[in-house]
């Protein structure tokens, strides 16, 4: 590059021979004293060495001569300025290249450099050659560097040393010469040229700011050293970095042409930090909705506290994705859960609240609840320190009055739990390998529509996904892969989840899940779960199984279909529940468990694939559908699929409405039920009433409630083998544990009848 071809720059000072009023005594400036008529100055025409020269005396300490004319001064330009003298007669003088960097009304530019090095003469007559190079950038090579300040110079010599020495000076030259400097003529604009020094300290913003909008579409380029920048820095041409750069955690770097983790890896020579910055400019950036991690493994040594990126942002709502890229927990300290134990009080007046609490400061927010009465999967939302509460992500069934409670706080690899609400945000295919080290994603306290897809959560220590709050509103899982790190344990010494929820409208679908402790426990409601495969087998023979999917309120309003649930169970519980006895409303409802494949191996034989567990007495099943699904048990039978766990509660079977359970195949299984159950009975002797019992049919060993038919298979005869013509009618809810109707006839009969019976009212 060279600007006076280029751009038509006249760089080039006027010969003497057009006369000495352009040429000062002084600094060059308008008004300063010329050599025109100057006793001490002369130009002579011909000369053995030089075609025209400057004859001058050296009578002052500092001899100078500068040119008026305004030599411009541009950023990314370099210019020589060279001269050739010769010393005639008299002291032998030291001379060097000096300037007055001039602002654009024409005040001096002070601390800068305005010398080069002295250059001493030696003989009489030897041309001797004197340059520097002048420019915006501290290159290697460069003598007076001066920054983007000046705008124009005024440029000469000076003689210094002894004075009545006679010199001869030809015409000085100045030319642009970046292109010495410039790796690519064409493409690329240094920053350094605009300014920037990469000493670690000094701010460079404005000077990669300048080279930015130099650049036009060429490249950035930063060079080696270290570039400090103290504010927002925007990069809308491509960039390439070979220096790194730093920032304060509030300052936002944008790389509008390269915005991909590779390129801010580059940058900051750090991954965590790039990480970090990348999200930053994520969601201060309206040209992209997602960060491409480029494939990159980036190994994480402690918690990714993503708001803290962005800080005074509590809040976000734009759609905004990560994706294509790996974070693996190094070994740290940093990710050791952190356990604390602390006495507080809890009234199911207040279900979400825990008041009086001791030690409220050291409780992280974020830390699962452990107690007395404490359901699964509950945790710190928030807390008051002033007024001592602590705000609970769900109620607590049974822990009225006072006690102590054990708060655990999981490190995730990425925490978002920083912020109040945070929606619409995406993570796909992106691996975490947590390394049996920390849990994956914690979700933030609020927000809607968080979606996981394509993702690996591998080795989970305690948790895949957690969600403290109301994050995982409508929240999506789709063909993820969740890889526990406790394949080697029995089921009994398991503890990790895959995820939890705590409010509603989830879709989970095409997930793979091995071996936790359960894969998820789903707090809130009208959620679908469709096309995943969860087994959490292990080797032990007549072995315990955990619950794959934990339902944790009674109205669920959720659809189960198309699941391969391998060696696992549905489980069904209101454990958040603050008054957990059936007082009003739907008790347990709205649950559709269709077309799925359950499958067990080596269990005991009471293990079964449905279980309902209420927490508190009076509870029914209202509007449950379990059809088309396939029950198989190998290597042993088990007694039934479904249960109830009395463990707390039973269900008063009175009241069941509306519970369909037919259309299931059973391999494997003892008492194999249905509702309703179709049941043919023989009747061998006359009797006015049959006895039908429904005891080993009925779902949940429930009760024979209502009976759909009677239908006589063949004739009904009486004792003299006459057949009668009567129509019976049923007493329902018969026997001690009134699973059992009564056809009671006009007379005494016997024959054949078929009675489908329910455990419901519809």
């Amino acid at each position: 590059m060279n600007k006076a071809i280029t751009d038509g720059l006249v760089l080039m000072p006027t010969p003497f021979a057009n006369g000495l009023d352009v040429w000062s005594s002084g600094d060059g400036t308008p008004g300063s004293d010329t050599y025109e008529n100057a006793t001490n100055a002369l130009f002579v025409a011909a000369d053995q060495d030089f075609a025209g020269s400057l004859e001058l005396l050296k009578t002052q300490n500092t001899q100078k001569l500068r040119y008026m004319g305004q030599t411009p001064l541009l950023p990314g330009c370099y210019l020589r300025v060279s001269v050739r003298v010769k010393a005639i007669s008299g002291n032998l003088p030291s001379v060097r290249i000096g300037g007055y960097p001039a602002r654009g009304n024409g005040t001096r530019v002070g601390g800068l450099n305005e010398f080069s090095t002295f250059t001493t003469l030696q003989s009489y007559g030897d041309v001797v050659e004197i340059s520097a190079i002048i420019g915006t950038g501290g290159r290697g090579g460069v003598d007076m560097v001066w920054g983007t300040e000046p705008v124009y110079g005024h440029f000469g010599i000076d003689l210094v040393g002894p004075n009545g020495g006679i010199i001869r000076v030809d015409d000085i030259q100045i030319e642009d010469i970046t292109s010495v400097f410039l790796r690519d003529m064409i493409s690329i604009v240094d920053v350094t040229d605009y300014g920037a020094i990469g000493n670690g300290n000094t701010d460079n913003s404005a000077a990669f700011e300048a080279a930015n909008a130099a650049a036009n579409g060429r490249t950035v380029f930063v060079p080696a050293g270290n570039f400090r920048l103290a504010n927002d820095v925007t990069i809308d041409t491509p960039v390439k970095f070979e220096g790194r750069v730093s920032m304060p955690d509030n300052a936002v770097l944008l790389l509008r042409r390269n915005f991909d983790l590779p390129t801010y890896i580059e940058a900051f020579e750090n991954e965590e930090v790039a990480f970090k910055k990348a999200f930053q400019a994520l969601l201060n950036n309206a040209d992209h909705d997602s960060l491409d991690m480029g494939g990159r493994k980036i190994n994480i040594t402690e918690p990714l506290d993503m708001q803290s990126a962005v800080p005074g942002t509590v809040s976000y709502a734009t759609r905004r994705v990560i994706r294509n890229g790996q974070l693996e927990a190094a070994a740290s300290a940093a990710w050791n859960t952190d356990v604390y134990s602390s006495a507080a009080t809890y009234s199911a007046s207040d279900s979400r609240t825990l008041t009086s609490v001791n030690n409220i400061a050291s409780i992280p927010i974020g830390a699962l609840v452990e107690g007395t009465g404490v359901g699964r999967e509950v945790y710190v939302r928030d807390k008051d320190l002033a007024r001592q509460e602590i705000t609970l992500s769900r109620p607590l069934y049974d822990a009225e009055g006072r006690q102590n409670f054990t708060f655990r706080k999981f490190k995730y690899l990425i925490d978002f739990s920083g912020f109040n609400a945070l929606s619409k945000f995406v993570l796909a295919d992106i691996e975490l390998q947590c390394n049996d080290r920390c849990s994956g994603v914690l979700l933030a306290r609020g927000g809607i529509t968080f979606h996981l897809r394509d993702c690996f959560i591998s080795r989970p220590a305690d948790r895949g996904v957690s969600s403290v709050g109301t994050g995982c509103q409508g929240m999506l899982i789709d063909r993820c892969q969740f890889l526990s790190a406790e394949d080697s344990l029995d089921v009994p010494a398991r503890r990790s989840i895959g995820f939890n929820s705590n409010t509603n409208d989830l879709k989970v679908r095409d997930n793979r899940a091995t071996r936790f402790r359960h894969f998820c426990v789903l707090g809130g409601s009208n959620n679908q779960f469709t096309n995943n495969h969860f087994f959490q087998g292990d080797g032990v023979v007549n072995g315990v199984r955990s619950a794959g999917i934990v339902l944790a309120s009674q109205s669920v309003g959720t659809v189960i279909s198309n699941n391969y649930i391998d060696n696992c169970s549905i489980e069904w519980t209101n454990e958040h529940d603050p008054s957990p006895g059936f007082t009003s409303g739907f008790s347990f409802s709205a649950l559709s468990i269709t077309d799925n494949m359950f499958l067990s191996g080596d269990v005991a034989p009471w293990f079964s694939y449905f279980i309902v567990k209420p927490h508190g007495s009076g509870h029914f099943l209202n509007g449950v559908s379990v059809t088309g699904n396939r029950f198989r048990s190998l290597n042993g039978f088990i007694d039934r699929v479904e249960r109830v766990d009395t463990s707390f509660a039973d269900l008063d079977m009175s009241r069941c409405r509306n519970v369909t359970f037919e259309g299931n195949s059973y391999l494997g299984v003892s008492i194999q039920v249905s509702n309703p159950a179709q049941i043919n009975y023989t009747q061998s002797t006359v009797s006015d009433a049959w006895t039908i019992s429904a005891a080993d049919v009925l779902p949940f060993q429930g009760e024979a409630v209502t009976v759909d038919s009677v239908l006589a298979l063949g004739p009904i005869r009486n004792d003299n083998n006459v057949r009668q013509y009567d129509m019976p009618y049923v007493d329902t809810a018969r026997g001690g544990n009134r699973n059992q109707i009564q056809v009671v006839w006009p007379t005494d009969v016997k024959g054949k009848v078929q009675t489908s019976i329910r455990m419901d009212n519809r």
